[in-house]
């Protein structure tokens, strides 16, 4: 039976984000939503073990930390201005109570409260990550490429922002829907990209799950956008793969080596299906063209041959799209496939200098493998032993030192 710590830990996983939404909705105020939330996981850490797991643990959190909220409150306001938002709060939970279908949209609310236009935009996407999917902010610097440092204090300052000009938490007019959906769909992609990435933590797994749960809301939500259906589409095309990425000793395994048999046929189909709706409504966008990237991959499901030209040809829209230097390093990556690894690493020399590859694993990953295939020891040794030290995942630094350890061998 799950103790009640771990049942602690699991919520925070799992509910952290739909209890900072319904907690914040109605005060505005995040940053004293996420103290209250912290106080009541606090107490259930402190009570549960004594006095048992309640049968409602999420409706006991929430309850909790209302309370703090109110308390807070009161030690901030005029006993008038207190009972208001007692009021307010009250109002809440009979709402949840009547309709607790509505914890669902509360989370949409504050994901498009986040992206308002009074908030910084580079700043729209790393909120969400951080008040509805959890996410810490060295994870989210990690994300965006910014000095944890940095992205700590402007989630401070975005929180504040939010509180001091009143900004609504509710699902904007359809409108005005254009001008913020792209950070509600970089923020869950985002999140999908961090549980995708770390191969074997549950709840970076779960937070992948997440992802594709709010992805599907979000294209239920706004059934004409072509982008909405495009993100979806290319998180199921990931997802399809993911028992491939390990053989049955757990070690990983990289997409060109991966049993396509592993692959899952029905979220291929279902991606495939996304993805024509979408090409369908156009215009062509970012996610468009990365699951149709996906989509060149899996077809060698079909045909039992890779489609690299394709692949690379995609990169370049998406390059021009973009201009990212990531962008650049996956296209590089597919390039050493059609012209071979010093047009590769020709291509990867243009983004050597910049300062936010320095610390990039995949970066010197991708490097130590193209100059391994050009020939060139000492420095393919140089660059894999980097991506073995900035990489936090067991499976893929065993797979790097063995990379490693074949330079000697040949």
């Amino acid at each position: 039976m799950e103790t009640a710590s771990r049942t602690a830990e699991r919520l925070a996983r799992e509910s952290y984000g739909r209890l900072l939404a319904l907690l914040a909705a109605r005060t505005r105020d995040v940053a004293g939503a996420e103290d209250a939330l912290a106080e009541a996981f606090a107490s259930a850490l402190k009570s549960w073990p004594q006095e048992g797991v309640p049968a409602n643990p999420d409706g006991w959190l929430l309850t909790v930390a209302r309370r703090r909220q109110t308390d807070a409150m009161r030690r901030r306001r005029t006993r008038s201005d207190g009972e208001v938002h007692i009021q307010m709060m009250r109002d809440e939970l009979d709402d949840l109570a009547a309709n607790p279908d509505a914890i669902a949209d509360r989370r949409l609310a504050l994901m498009f409260a986040c992206a308002h236009p009074e908030m910084e935009p580079a700043m729209r996407s790393p909120l969400i990550l951080q008040t509805v999917l959890g996410m810490t902010a060295t994870d989210i610097a990690a994300a965006f490429l910014i000095p944890p440092a940095t992205m700590g204090q402007r989630l401070v300052r975005a929180k504040t922002r939010i509180r001091e000009a009143g900004i609504p938490f509710a699902i904007p007019e359809r409108e005005d829907l254009p001008g913020r959906l792209d950070a509600v769909l970089e923020a869950i992609y985002a999140a999908y990209a961090k549980g995708w990435t770390e191969i074997g933590d549950t709840s970076a797994e779960r937070m992948a799950g997440e992802a594709i749960w709010l992805g599907r809301l979000v294209v239920s939500l706004l059934p004409d956008e072509p982008e909405a259906k495009g993100m979806l589409a290319l998180m199921l095309y990931a997802e399809a793969r993911r028992n491939a990425r390990r053989d049955a000793a757990g070690a990983y395994v990289p997409l060109g080596s991966q049993d396509i048999t592993l692959w899952d046929e029905e979220q291929i189909v279902t991606a495939e299906s996304l993805l024509h709706a979408a090409n369908q409504a156009g215009p062509t966008g970012r996610y468009q063209i990365e699951a149709a990237i996906q989509s060149a991959h899996i077809a060698r499901r079909i045909s039992g041959r890779d489609n690299w030209q394709a692949v690379v040809a995609l990169y370049d829209v998406l390059l021009k799209l973009t201009n990212s230097p990531v962008v650049l390093l996956n296209r590089a990556v597919a390039l050493a496939e059609t012209e071979g690894p010093e047009a590769a690493l020709a291509n990867l020399d243009t983004i050597a200098d910049d300062r936010r590859m320095a610390q990039y694993q995949p970066y010197w990953a991708a490097r130590g493998h193209l100059l391994a295939l050009a020939g060139r020891k000492a420095d393919a040794h140089e660059a894999l032993t980097l991506a073995i030290g900035l990489t936090g995942e067991d499976a893929v630094r065993h797979y790097l030192l063995g990379q490693r350890e074949r330079l000697q061998d040949g």
